[in-house]
């Protein structure tokens, strides 16, 4: 049966939706195939149609990731709202919806060029929409804030996800937030 450019379409989404989704919440290398096509509800070839391959969608998935997350915090306009939102428990305890930087970056050095380009790709503009809510007044400055900044938000946010203490998860993301605040 022939499906419809339509149909492709929301599959496609669908499948990247998913993908980037469970690779936040379990990793890229905790991912299988097997997993990806049951919660796409499709089947391998679906899947190797849209893609071609696990290290496609991945790249595409990890794009789709920091579009994602960047949509979910557009509202926010300044950077200390935006470091409330992002050091909170609700973005700790939610990494299937969450920054892909965090959630991502400690094993990006494994993964292919393409994968990692993607990556590097969706850092650059998340830092520059980091740097467009502070309120430096030259764009070096702000540029050098933000590397700062989103360095700071994910080395915390790994941080606070490892522990298994909730109390000291807690008080990392207390203590960071109120780093950044005193910086502004």
């Amino acid at each position: 049966m022939k499906v419809s450019k339509e149909k492709a379409a929301e599959n496609r989404q669908r499948i990247l939706g998913g993908a980037a989704r469970m690779f936040r919440e379990q990793g890229l290398s905790g991912v299988g195939v097997d997993a990806l096509t049951e919660a796409a509800g499709l089947t391998y070839g679906s899947l190797y149609s849209h893609f071609g391959s696990k290290d496609a969608l991945m790249a595409e998935a990890v794009t789709h990731a920091f579009v994602a997350f960047a949509d979910k915090t557009s509202g926010i306009k300044n950077a200390a709202d935006f470091v409330e939102h992002y050091l909170s428990a609700e973005h700790r305890d939610s990494p299937g919806d969450g920054c892909a930087v965090a959630a991502l970056g400690c094993g990006m050095f494994r993964q292919s060029e393409a994968v990692r380009e993607a990556f590097t790709e969706g850092v650059k503009g998340a830092v520059a929409r980091l740097g467009a809510r502070l309120s430096d007044e030259s764009q070096p400055a702000r540029d050098e804030k933000a590397w700062g900044m989103l360095a700071t938000l994910m080395g915390a946010m790994v941080l606070a996800r490892a522990v298994n203490d909730p109390a000291l998860s807690d008080r990392i993301l207390h203590t960071t937030r109120k780093r950044l605040s005193d910086d502004e």
